[in-house]
C-alpha cells in the first residue's frame, strides 16, 4: 500500500509542478532542459521505490501511474471543466499584428519565438502578416497568417 500512496504522490507532485512551470518549458527542449528531465526522473525513483527496489513493487508503481493517468483522461472526458484546469487552455499572443504583451510576458514568450515560429509554419517575415499567434495547450505556437490582398 506504501507504495501505491507513495506513486499517487509524486504523480500529483508532478502534475502540479509542471502545470504551475507552464506550456513552453517542455514542448521544445534545450540540452539543458533534457538532463533536468533526466535529474528530475533519479529522483522521482529514488521517492517512487523508497528502499523496496523489487521487481513486485516497480510493477506496482508503473501500474498505478498509468492507472492514475488513464483515470484522469477519462474524468476530462466526463467533466471538460477539469481539462481546463488539468491541461489549460489556447492562449492567443497576437491579435492582427500586435503582440498582446501581457499574455506573451504570462506564457514567458518573446516576439522572436513567435516570429520563429511565424518562420517555420508559414515563412512570414514580419510581425504585421500575423492575423493569430496561439499559444497551443502543447506549448507550441500556431499561426495564422493574414489574408494575402
Amino acid at each position: 500500500m506504501d507504495a501505491i500512496l507513495r506513486a499517487v504522490a509524486i504523480y500529483v507532485f508532478l502534475l502540479i509542478i509542471f502545470r504551475i512551470s507552464g506550456r513552453r518549458t517542455f514542448s521544445e527542449i534545450t540540452t539543458f532542459d533534457f538532463v533536468l528531465l533526466l535529474i528530475i526522473g533519479e529522483a522521482t525513483q529514488q521517492g517512487l521505490l523508497g528502499d523496496d527496489f523489487s521487481v513486485t513493487n516497480a510493477f506496482l508503481i508503473i501500474s498505478t501511474l498509468i492507472i492514475i493517468d488513464i483515470g484522469l483522461s477519462l474524468f476530462k472526458r466526463y467533466v471538460p471543466a477539469s481539462g481546463k484546469i488539468l491541461d489549460g487552455v489556447p492562449m492567443l499572443l497576437v491579435e492582427d499584428g500586435e503582440p498582446l504583451h501581457e499574455r506573451m510576458k504570462k506564457a514567458r514568450v518573446n516576439e522572436y519565438d513567435i516570429m520563429e515560429a511565424a518562420r517555420r509554419s508559414q515563412g512570414l517575415e514580419r510581425m504585421d502578416q500575423i492575423k493569430y499567434a496561439v499559444l497551443e495547450v502543447s506549448g507550441t505556437i500556431s499561426i495564422v497568417p493574414k489574408p494575402k490582398e
